[in-house]
């Protein structure tokens, strides 16, 4: 059976980003006299857009670091949902942006939201897409490992189904692994990574995970 597409987050369109004012356009362009200006003036930090985003989100989207560090010290909050439901951390995670990452969780963001349309996590968002970096970072600051998203899959359920069986979806399994993650957590028809990674063909997955149950 084919596994359903997954969507990624939606970052502001170029027309969106032509509308902005204020905090959103200066968090996209990187503006950080316009954010002290903001800050220094009281101005709402967590204002939304048309997409729910506020600038803490746009500046995530649009690698702006300093900016992000700006509106986070000033007391931007970084558990805020934009209307697909995605924060911070999980944009910088599906991104592969493992600097915006590491600045975020440095200056206390969590890695332990749910988040998205499906109930998952970050770091279930950065095992479907092989961001091996990311999730280290993730495990690190204490991504729980065996969340269960509404597709009933978790991190490692999703490295093998979603992913390409290759170099990065395997670094990003043997992560997983290594931290400890439940990997006897079955799908809705009871299939298990190791089954899963066996039905695919993923040889050296399917190495990992017997290597994994061979040594407790």
């Amino acid at each position: 059976m084919l596994a359903p597409t997954v969507q990624a987050q939606i970052p502001p369109s170029a027309g969106e980003i032509a509308q902005y004012r204020g905090l959103h356009a200066a968090a996209q362009h990187g503006d950080v006299g316009a954010i002290q200006r903001g800050i220094a003036d009281k101005a709402d930090l967590n204002i939304r857009d048309l997409y729910g985003r506020t600038p803490l989100h746009v500046a995530t989207y649009a690698r702006q670091r300093e900016v992000i560090k700006m509106l986070m010290q000033a007391g931007a909050d970084p558990g805020l949902l934009e209307d697909d439901r995605y924060d911070a951390v999980t944009i910088a995670a599906v991104a592969d942006d493992e600097d915006s990452l590491r600045l975020l969780l440095a200056l206390g963001a969590s890695a332990r939201l749910t988040t998205s349309r499906y109930d998952g996590t970050a770091l279930i968002a950065a095992a479907h897409l092989g961001h091996d970096g990311i999730v280290r970072q993730l495990i690190v600051a204490g991504a729980p490992l065996d969340h269960v998203n509404n597709l009933h899959w978790t991190a490692a359920i999703e490295a093998v189904v979603l992913g390409d069986g290759g170099p990065r979806h395997q670094a990003t399994l043997r992560a997983l692994v290594d931290a400890g993650a439940n990997l006897q957590l079955a799908d809705r028809h009871g299939n298990t990574p190791l089954m899963l990674a066996r039905q695919r063909g993923y040889v050296e997955m399917v190495k990992i995970l017997e290597g994994a149950r061979s040594n407790p």
